[in-house]
């Protein structure tokens, strides 16, 4: 079990520093030595978990769509809403997502698949906007599939006007702005009046996610720690 953890926070450590590499150089001048440099790691330990720059790049655009995962709500655009503000917040300093977001709208390359990462936050808009009509919060009239993608491509752009303006600092804002606009398109309007915008709601989410996986690890510490004591 331990060696699954090390081999575990071996591989996060090695997408975080690929991603702070993303970031900051894009994908074409990104190298596999500055991300062996930035990880601390040896190159048998990245070939390990990792074939190639490009399967590197794939690795970290398929993580940030997973890292957004928040509280169930009963109301379920609220999820949608926060999902938003969630990783609006995370795009401030979290190297996934900023590595992300540089590798899915990066221009000039043609060497990696760009459209999954759009493809997978489209499934993951769909499947919560679905949800949510199930649960009679959103209009008849919305096809599904077409506000999800409007939804990502937008907030695509907000993202890189927000990064070129500001770097981020004011996207929690922006997207406040740009539910407040949309919203009320496809919500039906009881869940309207209910829904909570907050731009500082995603730093408030964000705080309590991480403090509940700090507490999951501690726990799992405490179980592996018993079993060898056992």
């Amino acid at each position: 079990m331990a060696q699954q953890d090390r081999a575990i926070r071996t591989r996060r450590l090695i997408l975080e520093a690929a991603a702070s590499v993303f970031d900051d150089l894009g994908y074409d001048r990104a190298t596999i030595a500055e991300v062996l440099e930035r990880a601390g790691v040896t190159k048998g330990a990245l070939y390990f978990h990792f074939a190639s720059k490009e399967q590197l790049a794939l690795a970290v655009l398929d993580e940030h769509v997973l890292d957004i995962a928040v509280e169930p709500q009963k109301i379920k655009l609220q999820e949608f809403v926060d999902s938003g503000q969630v990783l609006a917040y995370r795009l401030r300093s979290d190297p996934i997502q900023r590595g992300a977001a540089r590798l899915a709208v990066e221009q000039g390359s043609n060497h990696l698949d760009r459209k999954q990462s759009m493809l997978a936050w489209t499934r993951f808009v769909v499947e919560l906007l679905n949800q949510a009509r199930d649960r009679g919060e959103v209009m008849e009239s919305v096809v599904v599939p077409e506000t999800a993608e409007l939804f990502v491509g937008a907030f695509a752009g907000i993202q890189l006007m927000s990064n070129a303006l500001t770097n981020q600092a004011d996207l929690s804002q922006r997207l406040t702005i740009f539910f407040q606009h949309t919203l009320p398109s496809i919500a039906v309007p009881a869940i309207l009046a209910k829904l909570n915008l907050d731009p500082e709601r995603g730093e408030k989410l964000d705080a309590a996610l991480q403090g509940k996986a700090l507490a999951h690890a501690g726990a799992d510490a405490d179980a592996d720690a018993d079993v060898v004591a056992g």
